[in-house]
């Protein structure tokens, strides 16, 4: 029987890093699932989920440690089984852009923790103003929420962190 594992990781970014994390798993018998990956300051960083079985995973591990230096830190944890909780859930997709200060992400986030919305996925980037100099933040955010959460509520809680933060909330 195989377990479910994650592995993360963050490289000097070069050619070859996918292929030689793609390479370990799979010549130590593990099956890659599901990943993501992105260039970020320089560094390769991602999170790859794979299933490999007991008997397998020692080898697995020591390769992979092998592999590990200073500029290629790599991690693996069993993924345990999580029952999550009972409440209906549906997905919501937020964008935000505003122009940038320290502690959007932080705010936004506790907004979003107070309204119990779940953050899926998250990416961040910054942009140069198209009518001017300044640097913009966009965020787009996907997110769980309850069917019963208040979206009027929620969009108005976020847009409420600035003056000038501009929210669109889609739903699935």
């Amino acid at each position: 029987m195989n377990t479910n594992f994650v592995i993360s990781f963050s490289a000097q970014d070069k050619p070859g890093i996918v292929e030689q994390l793609s390479n370990t798993i799979s010549g130590n018998h593990g099956n890659w699932l599901e990943s993501a990956m992105s260039h970020l300051a320089g560094r390769f960083v991602g999170i790859v989920v794979i299933a490999i079985s007991a008997t397998n995973y020692d080898k697995l591990n020591s390769a992979l440690t092998a592999l590990s230096n200073d500029d290629f830190i790599i991690s693996i944890k069993a993924i345990e089984d999580d029952a999550g909780d009972d409440i209906e859930r549906k997905s919501l997709e937020i964008e935000l852009t505003g122009h940038d200060r320290p502690g959007i992400v932080s705010e936004v986030s506790s907004v979003l923790n107070k309204y119990n919305a779940n953050v899926e996925d998250l990416s961040t980037y910054l942009v140069s103003g198209s009518m001017s100099a300044e640097i913009i933040f966009k965020a787009d955010i996907v997110a769980s929420i309850a069917d019963d959460t208040n979206l009027d509520d929620l969009q108005e809680a976020i847009e409420s962190i600035a003056d000038d933060l501009m929210v669109d909330l889609h739903i699935d």
